[in-house]
């Protein structure tokens, strides 16, 4: 897809606010386009399609669209911005719009686990089944440190290496190329049953055996693109611990966590995963969900 465009669905709350902030600055580090979408089934148009500056109804809709774009011309005066007010569904509008889209943006609520999406189930539908990449970003996620590596900002990617993930890769590559900062590739593994030993210890020679076989599939996984991306640096980390725990614990000053999902096709139904699941609710920085095959 070479669209040149992201799309920020927004509903009104701070979060959305942030994730359209943050969508502004990809956007310029992509020189692409600029959507801000909000959809409400009760829009009051104009014979002509457009929607009414007079209606009562529509105040709030084109609140929540200013509100947005003010904060991003702040941000990002010179970046070319649509903005997109329509009487639909939100989930049929956000379809519509992501099919012809490179990035879908949106907001995501506080920590915990009852975190929800702030399109509510509007939002984790779209996620699950899209075939473009999200991003999700709570309030004040968008802020950033200066560019550059030396200020220990990075891109966090979680590698699985029992199934290929060459979308993901690319996304995060990428990603850390444009921002000019390191990238942190993490894969996390349990312990094989047979490093533990009949009293439930671990073996030490069993367990760093394991480990240095896994630390040699994540180099080869990676190797591709180390070479596609010679100017990226790369940090490679085996953390033998639940891969959910690895992540959170290695993204806390990331730029961005990048992690992947499955996309099933149509014969099976779409699920997002619980290592997504646990990095949408509990990630302290935004989160891309990159779709693979």
């Amino acid at each position: 897809m070479a669209n040149n465009l992201i799309t920020v669905g927004l509903d009104g709350t701070p979060q959305s606010v942030s994730a359209a902030v943050w969508a502004a600055r990809e956007a310029t580090l992509r020189q692409a386009r600029l959507r801000l979408l909000h959809a409400w089934v009760l829009l009051a148009l104009e014979p002509d399609g457009t929607p009414s500056q007079k209606a009562e109804q529509n105040y709030w809709p084109r609140r929540i669209v200013e509100e947005a774009e003010a904060a991003v011309r702040s941000s990002c005066p010179d970046l070319p911005v649509e903005v997109s007010l329509v009487r639909k569904d939100p989930f049929e509008a956000l379809t519509d719009a992501v099919g012809q889209s490179d990035l879908l943006v949106l907001g995501s609520r506080g920590l915990g686990a009852a975190a929800r999406f702030t399109l509510g189930e509007t939002g984790l539908e779209l996620v699950t089944h899209t075939e473009t990449p999200a991003v999700l970003v709570r309030a004040q996620q968008e802020q950033e440190a200066p560019a550059g590596g030396a200020n220990g900002r990075k891109v966090t990617v979680g590698v699985g290496l029992h199934a290929a993930c060459e979308e993901v890769l690319t996304f995060a590559f990428e990603t850390a190329a444009r921002r000019d900062v390191p990238l942190h590739a993490v894969h996390g593994r349990h312990l094989p049953s047979y490093a533990y030993n009949r009293g439930g210890g671990v073996e030490r020679s069993a367990a760093e055996e394991a480990v240095h076989d896994a630390q040699g599939e994540l180099a080869a996984s990676l190797r591709p693109w180390r070479e596609k991306f010679p100017a990226v640096p790369v940090d490679e980390e085996v953390v033998m611990e639940n891969p959910v725990s690895a992540l959170l614990h290695r993204s806390a000053h990331a730029d961005l966590l990048v992690v992947g999902r499955r996309h099933r096709g149509r014969l099976l139904p779409p699920r997002i995963g619980h290592v997504v699941q646990a990095a949408v609710h509990h990630a302290p920085c935004p989160v891309a969900i990159v779709p693979h095959s």
